[in-house]
């Protein structure tokens, strides 16, 4: 029986996402802008119904391009709120092309959103050895201090929750708990 994180139960969608990507280094920057779209649509609904719903956003925000997702108008929000595959929430949909704006000028800036993003970690992974899911924390000053960060430059959508979920998801922390058979092999 393999052991993994508590959280990750029994359910066949979360235990691939847990053991196939959760923690995992991203250094794609389309990939990270995908991730930081979808924890903000996770904002105040369960991940489970984010991971439902992801191959109907990757069809919607066509493939997490970025480029494209920022020059989206009123007419493609529109579609995008009729769109009964996705969170069909304005400020969420409206969200996802303010921050492919910022995401542009980051780019402009640091040459990569990956350069930018995995500078707060030195370029590896936050290596954390929490016993138990009680211990993880929900967020820390580094999801603090990016976040603030991120909202400077334009973002929304991007409070320090939703960024340390962001930092978990693709790798810039490893937080699985020392049990789980992901641990040790994302260590190395």
């Amino acid at each position: 029986m393999i052991k993994r994180c508590e959280w990750s139960g029994t359910d066949k969608l979360y235990c691939d996402y847990h053991d196939k990507e959760w923690g995992v280094p991203v250094h794609d920057d389309q990939v990270l802008f995908e991730f930081l779209i979808l924890e903000g649509a996770q904002a105040g609904l369960s991940w489970r119904t984010i991971l439902k719903k992801r191959e109907n956003y990757l069809e919607a925000f066509d493939n997490f391009d970025y480029k494209k997702v920022a020059i989206y108008d009123e007419k493609k929000v529109e579609e995008l709120l009729q769109n009964s595959g996705i969170v069909r929430n304005r400020l969420k949909v409206n969200s996802a092309i303010k921050n492919a704006k910022a995401l542009l000028k980051i780019i402009e800036e640091y040459g990569t959103f990956d350069k930018y993003i995995w500078n707060y970690v030195d370029n590896k992974p936050i290596q954390n050895a929490w016993k138990s899911l009680k211990e993880i924390p929900a967020k820390t000053d580094l999801s603090e201090q990016i976040s603030k960060d991120l909202k400077k430059r334009g973002f929304n959508f991007v409070g320090p929750t939703i960024i340390y979920a962001f930092m978990q998801a693709v790798g810039m922390v490893n937080d699985h708990t020392i049990d789980c058979f992901r641990y040790k092999e994302l260590k190395e």
